[in-house]
């Protein structure tokens, strides 16, 4: 059984930075893919970076070029650099891990840009 557990948000004005954690238990996470998605109120949750375990990686539009996603696979963590943030950028921010049957998530942690 694996688990997520992130870090790292927080409130901030726009235009300013923050960078999230997720660490994973077990032995498996350098073999599997990576990826963070993000849940504004009263909206679906949606994809926003992934990167695989050669470190492949891939963005949202709305973020691109903004948020870089990097893992350490010897600690099991995958991280989340947010720049320029912008207002939109309000949700709780799930780490998640691809697996097989199923697919791993943590419990969210909220970020909040204020104008």
């Amino acid at each position: 059984q694996v688990q997520l557990v992130e870090s790292g948000g927080g409130l901030v004005q726009a235009g300013e930075s923050l960078r999230l954690s997720c660490v994973a238990s077990g032995s498996t996470f350098r073999s599997k893919v990576a990826g963070w998605y993000r849940q504004a109120p009263g909206s679906q949750r949606e994809f926003v970076a992934y990167i695989t375990s050669s470190g492949m990686t891939n963005y949202a539009d709305s973020v691109k070029g903004r948020f870089t996603i990097s893992r350490d696979n010897a600690k099991n963590t995958v991280y989340l650099q947010m720049n320029n943030l912008k207002t939109e950028d309000t949700a709780v921010y799930f780490c998640k891990l691809w697996g097989s049957p199923n697919d791993y998530w943590g419990q969210g942690t909220q970020v909040t840009v204020s104008s």
